[in-house]
């Protein structure tokens, strides 16, 4: 049954009947399906705006869980580059100062060094600063890797050739000298015995007499022997890595030129030829053509009370023999 709608007259005091039409139902039903539209899109937003979808949970979920990993990741990337600068420090600081060798060049990594085109496929998403990061990271530990690894292939090679080297090096006295007497004279400025002048004495004398053995100082080849002006006859050995050591006012020469010699190998007897005043050895050692003081090249020969002696023996600026 149909109802009936009534509104109150207050002009006539009574209740007349509303007559709707369809304009006013169509009105009607408009308005409450606009608002209930409006209602529906305000509570979608703040659906949208304040509760998470489960697709967007299970994001935010793999975002966190991802930047965890990241964090634990840029830490042992840390502890990684703190080990190899360790180990690249004590590289320079002791292995190549033992083995006399070049410092490592520095590995350095900057933003026009990363930004090359290697990155630029990132550079469109979202999360950019992180993978930069991130691969920078693991460019600069590689990189360290890498230079550590050549670094201690050549230290194995220069370590070979450092036993080779404390072979060759001149470490012994070339005469038989155990009480340190026969010591004539050092390295430096000295009375030349012919013309009562100083000139510098580029090696040392030692008196001995005829015929005493005189030995290799290291293991090398002998370039030169024979007789050579002012210094008679000679032998000149070259050891390798710029060192080389000459034997001079010899009496007799026991090698031939080219010949492959030993440490403490008998080379020669001394003499007394050449510009010489009396028979006695004269030995010099020559690093890298410069010459030095022999009395620093007898480690393997004396102790460190005879070495003292000795550095105050040598030190004599007197005559010279030759």
């Amino acid at each position: 049954m149909k109802k009936n709608h009534f509104k109150y007259n207050p002009e006539t005091l009574s209740f007349e009947k509303i007559e709707t039409s369809v304009a006013h139902w169509v009105k009607l039903i408009t308005t409450h399906l606009l608002s209930g539209i409006g209602l529906s899109i305000v509570v979608l937003v703040l659906i949208y705006a304040f509760v998470d979808s489960p697709k967007e949970r299970l994001l935010k979920t793999e975002i966190a869980t991802i930047e965890t990993q990241y964090q634990e990741l840029s830490r042992r990337y840390d502890q990684m580059s703190d080990v190899l600068i360790d180990l690249r420090q004590r590289d320079n600081n002791l292995y190549r100062v033992i083995m006399e060798a070049d410092s490592m060049p520095e590995v350095m990594l900057n933003d026009n060094v990363l930004l090359n085109n290697k990155y630029d496929r990132y550079m469109d998403l979202s999360s950019f600063d992180v993978i930069f990061e991130a691969s920078a990271r693991a460019d600069y530990v590689e990189q360290l890797i890498c230079q550590q690894s050549s670094s201690y292939d050549e230290l194995v090679d220069l370590l070979h050739n450092k036993e080779q080297r404390l072979q060759c090096i001149p470490a012994i006295q070339p005469i038989l000298n155990r009480n340190l007497k026969q010591v004539a004279s050092g390295f430096g400025w000295r009375i030349d015995p012919v013309f009562h002048s100083r000139r510098m004495h580029q090696g040392m004398d030692y008196s001995a007499k005829k015929g005493t053995p005189v030995y290799a100082t290291g293991d090398g080849t002998v370039k030169e022997c024979g007789y050579m002006q002012g210094y008679g006859n000679t032998v000149v050995i070259n050891h390798g890595f710029g060192y080389m050591t000459k034997y001079a006012h010899l009496q007799k020469i026991n090698v031939k030129r080219g010949q492959r010699v030993t440490r403490a190998q008998e080379i020669g007897t001394v003499g007394s030829t050449g510009k010489s005043t009396g028979p006695h050895l004269h030995y010099e050692v020559h690093h890298h053509g410069r010459p030095v003081n022999p009395v620093n090249y007898y480690f393997l020969d004396l102790s460190p009370a005879e070495y003292d002696k000795m550095i105050q023996i040598a030190s004599n600026a007197g005559q010279v023999l030759d």
